[in-house]
């Protein structure tokens, strides 16, 4: 068995091969390292650029918002294999709201009221799934340029990945139905 660590949210994963995405936050594979090869880059932040402050305090509340929405979602849909997809989703914003966190060094905020419900309609709620991930998207690429820590711009770089592979996902989904 060989041991890998996510240089994104810094979780273990163990297995025979390396995956194509870390399994908790869904970075693609060249984030992940050989686990005993593994230094936590968040201690390499002294203090954050107030652009980088912002730009992190801003996506936090994003992904509190986002993990809620996906897991009500998960929970209106008689779907099964939708309520797979919105639960998987829901633990990757999850997962990176508490890869920002650490950065910042706080608490989580509390979901903003309203941003995490869904309805009972799935094409509703693939679309509204479908636009929240196209503006996480969009804003992660512009937090990535204007961050002045290699740290921030390198969490900000991934989490433009995932988030357009999850953008890819529900395309997917939305011209199945």
């Amino acid at each position: 068995m060989n041991f890998y660590r996510c240089l994104i949210c810094g979780d273990v994963y163990m297995g025979k091969e390396k995956p194509s995405n870390c399994p908790f936050c869904g970075a693609k594979d060249k984030y992940l390292a050989d686990a005993a090869e593994w230094a936590d880059e968040n201690l390499s932040i002294d203090m954050l650029s107030e652009i980088s402050k912002r730009n992190l305090e801003k996506a936090l509340q994003l992904e509190v918002n986002n993990a809620p929405f996906y897991r009500d979602a998960m929970s209106r849909t008689k779907d099964t294999a939708l309520q797979g997809i919105f639960k998987y989703l829901s633990k990757i914003e999850a997962e990176h709201a508490a890869t920002v966190k650490k950065i910042l060094k706080c608490e989580l905020p509390q979901p903003e009221k309203g941003k995490e419900a869904a309805t009972d309609d799935d094409m509703e709620n693939l679309k509204a799934a479908h636009e929240r991930e196209k503006a996480a998207t969009a804003f992660y690429m512009k937090a990535a340029q204007e961050a002045a820590e290699p740290r921030v711009k390198k969490v900000f770089t991934a989490l433009s990945e995932i988030e357009t592979d999850h953008i890819a996902l529900e395309e997917r989904l939305l011209k199945g139905r």
